[in-house]
């Protein structure tokens, strides 16, 4: 069920606040960073109230600096609500086929890091893995936890 369980702790994590939610915003977003030839990882958009939606990427740490000068600029540009960043985050992934049909690796994932106190700034999935972010200073103990959490499951 589970193959891997994996630390990365070498992105940074930048948020655009209060996005006009209207088409457009997020292809303007995005086609800004590939001109900057910034790589993109993880992306998160929620919505919120007011026709608004904050728009969370991941991208390489040594890009943090100018993510954030682009984004800033796009903020000002569509109007947004501002920006935050971290310059240091771990992503964890745990790996696995069919994790779709198993409902309980993403409880299992969140209970652990719940347990070692470690608080999720991110989720994101797909079909074959779950991916969370936390603050960069607690990842080495994230991962410690999830493979204790897996130990039973891993291949």
């Amino acid at each position: 069920m589970i193959h891997s369980v994996t630390l990365d702790t070498t992105q940074a994590r930048v948020t655009l606040l209060d996005v006009p939610n209207r088409p457009g915003a997020a292809a303007t977003v995005f086609d800004e960073l590939a001109d900057a030839g910034i790589f993109v990882d993880m992306i998160v958009q929620s919505y919120g109230e007011n026709d608004q939606a904050d728009l969370t990427v991941t991208v390489p740490e040594t890009e943090a600096t100018r993510s954030v000068e682009v984004l800033r600029r796009l903020s000002r540009e569509l109007g947004c609500g501002g920006l935050s960043s971290c310059p240091s985050i771990a992503k964890l992934s745990v790996s696995g086929i069919g994790l779709r049909s198993h409902t309980g690796v993403a409880i299992r994932m969140f209970k652990a890091l719940a347990e070692a106190n470690i608080n999720v700034q991110m989720i994101n999935t797909s079909e074959v893995r779950v991916n969370v972010v936390v603050d960069g200073a607690c990842g080495q103990a994230a991962l410690v936890a999830i493979q204790k959490a897996f130990a039973d499951a891993m291949r």
